[in-house]
């Protein structure tokens, strides 16, 4: 073949579907068992719909380019972020306020969640090229011309190109890379990868109520347990959905994950009144859980979110064979759906012009 690319999150199958569309032969490997990375949509069992994300969920089409060239490439449509209404703040006063809280300008949501970037990049790659379940363990020089990629299957695989788009602690922790300068190691290890340390809520309902009491589903709270959550009712207008990020810190939500439930549906009974009670499903997702996205440095304090990282973040590596691209390391939109796309497209763009 002629490039692996480490890595099935929205970088690394954006570089793959820009390589496969210039005739590249493409082989994808995902550690973990579904693709995406910290892209996840929430399901209708019944149908396979996405109805919420779990992950990322807003994009700025007005203001990212990027975004918008690759909506506009892979047939996407997006719909306005719902923001009428007032907003419930609590811990500011004795009880709840309501007042309005303005928007973003040009904040908007995908048709079908982020998870439709997923898909439609997936499809164009083409489900053979793509394997999960397959974590690598070291990537080596293999000859002069070659590189080596190595799975904890025992399997290795061997082309011309490598693109490693996993998030950076994870890499310079868990794979074997000794022909990295310590410069390189460095900056990986002191990129943060933004929400890996998170948690965010959904709540789903089959209509949005709140919104039957002139509310904008928006909550600020310096109580919690969600410190900010937004209306998340899908394009479809059903089902109607509450998500919010999660503030209990890690270690606490791993302590108690029924009480931070119990909290999340008093928390939302307080805002939104006894409707609020009995969602179709609270859904509750963790990312510092998961290791293929967070790491002991991720965890170890506050959420950061990246800057731009040095150059030795996008240069060539291994006499020009391999490449990064994850978001984190993009110049434009670090940490962002934007930065993914850039970072994936940049790196597949650079191997095909060298």
């Amino acid at each position: 073949m002629d490039i692996v690319i480490i890595g099935a999150g929205l970088s690394g199958l954006t570089a793959a579907a820009t390589l496969a569309e210039a005739g590249a032969s493409v082989q994808v490997v995902e550690a973990d068992s579904r693709i995406g990375g910290r892209i996840q949509a929430l399901r209708d069992p019944a149908t396979n719909r996405s109805v919420a994300d779990l992950g990322p969920t807003w994009v700025w089409p007005k203001y990212q380019p990027v975004v918008a060239e690759w909506l506009a490439k892979l047939g996407l449509k997006t719909f306005e972020q719902f923001n009428d209404g007032d907003a419930v703040i609590t811990g500011y006063a004795p009880k709840p306020l309501r007042q309005p809280l303005p928007g973003q300008d040009g904040m908007a949501r995908i048709v079908g969640g982020p998870a439709a970037l997923i898909d439609a990049l997936s499809r164009r790659i083409g489900a053979g090229h793509i394997r999960v379940s397959a974590p690598v363990t070291a990537i080596l020089a293999d000859g002069p011309d070659h590189i080596a990629v190595h799975l904890n299957s025992g399997e290795t695989l061997v082309a011309r190109h490598a693109i490693v788009a996993v998030p950076l602690r994870v890499a310079a922790g868990g794979l074997q890379l000794p022909w990295a300068p310590q410069s390189l190691i460095g900056a990986m290890r002191s990129t943060p990868t933004w929400m890996a340390s998170h948690a965010k809520a959904v709540a789903l309902y089959e209509r949005p109520f709140w919104r039957d009491a002139g509310l904008s589903g928006r909550i600020a709270s310096r109580l919690g347990p969600l410190v900010e959550a937004h209306d998340h009712t899908c394009a479809e207008g059903a089902p109607a959905a509450i998500f919010g990020f999660v503030g209990w810190s890690p270690e606490r939500r791993l302590q108690g994950p029924e009480g931070l439930r119990r909290a999340i549906l008093s928390q939302l009974v307080e805002c939104f009144g006894e409707a609020a009670a009995d969602p179709l499903d609270l859904v509750v997702q963790d990312w510092a859980t998961n290791r293929w996205i967070a790491t002991d440095f991720d965890l170890a304090g506050p959420p950061e979110h990246p800057e731009i990282g040095p150059p030795v973040l996008r240069a060539r590596h291994l006499d020009g064979r391999l490449r990064f691209a994850v978001s984190e390391m993009s110049e434009v939109s670090p940490g962002l759906i934007e930065g993914a796309l850039s970072a994936g497209h940049r790196a597949a763009m650079d191997l095909l012009t060298s």
